[in-house]
C-alpha cells in the first residue's frame, strides 16, 4: 500500500497524530491501529507515538501494510481497465464473469485478472467497492488499498457515486420514467433468491425507457440503494423481468451464461482530490441483437 503523507494544516496545531490520521487522512480506526502495530507512523522523518501532539507545518508520514491473505490463481484473463490511479480501479467487466473467487469453482474470475493486472504481488488482496453478477457485464469499481476502499465504501449510496445500467426487459413499463420503491428481502429457504417482500429493506430504482419494440424495452437503470440482485428483482415485480434472466424470468439460448443487463455508466467524486470521475460503457452487440 502506498505511503500517506499529510503536512499539518495551521487548524490542526496541537492535534494528536491520531486525530490527524483519522480527520485529516480520513482513516478508519482499524486502518490506524495496523499502521501504528504493523506498519509504520512517522513526523519529519522519525517515528512518533499516536498521542504525539503535532504543530502546524509538519509532514506526517504513514505506512499500513495488506493483510496476509490466500493469493488467487492466476489467469490468461485479459483486463479492461479504463480509469487508474494509485488507490483505485475502474474496470469493463464481460459476462458471464464471475466478480470474485470460490472455493467451489476453479473458474476464472474478475479476482483472478485484476491480481494478474496489478504483477501478482504477495500482499495483494482483492477490494471490490461495488459488484456486479456472473451474468451483468460493465463497469465495476475495485480498491488497490485498504485506504482507498475505505474512501470509496463512505461514497456507497450517496450522490458522490452514481451508477447507471441498461437493461433489456421483457414487455413494457407501465409508464415511460418512474421510480420503483419496493422492499428487498431474501425468499423463504434461499441462498441467493430475493423477493419483493414488506419484511425486506427499503429498494430504490429510477428508470426510464429508452425504446420499446418486439415486445422487448430498452431500458436504462438508476440505482438509489443497493440491495442484492435489486434491478432484476424490481423489473421482475413490474411484470418485465430481463431477458435471459434464468432466476426471475426465462432463459435465453442466445445469452449462454449471461443476461441482458449491463452497467454502462460509472461516476464518482473523487474522495482524495475532489474531481468528479466519469467513464461510460456501450451496451454490448449481443445484447443489442435481443432489440
Amino acid at each position: 500500500m502506498p505511503e500517506l503523507m499529510l503536512v499539518i494544516p495551521p487548524e490542526m496545531d496541537g492535534k494528536l497524530v491520531r486525530q490527524a490520521a483519522m480527520g485529516g487522512l480520513g482513516l478508519s480506526y482499524g486502518l490506524f491501529k495496523r499502521a501504528k502495530f504493523h506498519g509504520s507512523i512517522t513526523l519529519d522523518g522519525q517515528p512518533v507515538l499516536a498521542d504525539h501532539r503535532l504543530r502546524a507545518g509538519q509532514e506526517l508520514r504513514i505506512f499500513i501494510p495488506e493483510k496476509e491473505n490466500t493469493l488467487p490463481g492466476k489467469t490468461d484473463l485479459p483486463l479492461s481497465v479504463v480509469y487508474e490511479d494509485e488507490h483505485l480501479l475502474m474496470v469493463d467487466k464481460p459476462a458471464p464473469l464471475p466478480s470474485a473467487s470460490s472455493p467451489k469453482k476453479e473458474q476464472p474470475t474478475l479476482e483472478n485478472a485484476v491480481y494478474m493486472y496489478l504483477g501478482c504481488p504477495g500482499d495483494f488482496v482483492y477490494r471490490p467497492i461495488n459488484r456486479l453478477d456472473k451474468g451483468t457485464s460493465g463497469l465495476m469499481m475495485v480498491a488497490k488499498t485498504a485506504y482507498g476502499q475505505h474512501l470509496m465504501q463512505q461514497l456507497l449510496h450517496t450522490d458522490q457515486f452514481i451508477r447507471e445500467y441498461l437493461a433489456v426487459a421483457e414487455g413494457a413499463l407501465p409508464e415511460k420514467e418512474g421510480v420503483i420503491s419496493l422492499p428487498i428481502g431474501k425468499a423463504e429457504g434461499a441462498t441467493v433468491r430475493r423477493i419483493v417482500t414488506p419484511e425486506g429493506k427499503p429498494a430504490v430504482t429510477h428508470y426510464r425507457v429508452l425504446e420499446e419494440t418486439g415486445g422487448r424495452s430498452l431500458v436504462r437503470l438508476r440505482l438509489e440503494t443497493g440491495r442484492t440482485h435489486q434491478i432484476r428483482v424490481h423489473l421482475s415485480a413490474m411484470g418485465c423481468p430481463i431477458a435471459g434472466d434464468f432466476l426471475y424470468g426465462t432463459e435465453l439460448s442466445q445469452l449462454p451464461g449471461r443476461f441482458a443487463l449491463h452497467s454502462c455508466l460509472c461516476a464518482f467524486r473523487h474522495p482524495l482530490t475532489g474531481e468528479w470521475i466519469c467513464r461510460e460503457s456501450p451496451l454490448p452487440g449481443g445484447l443489442n441483437t435481443l432489440l
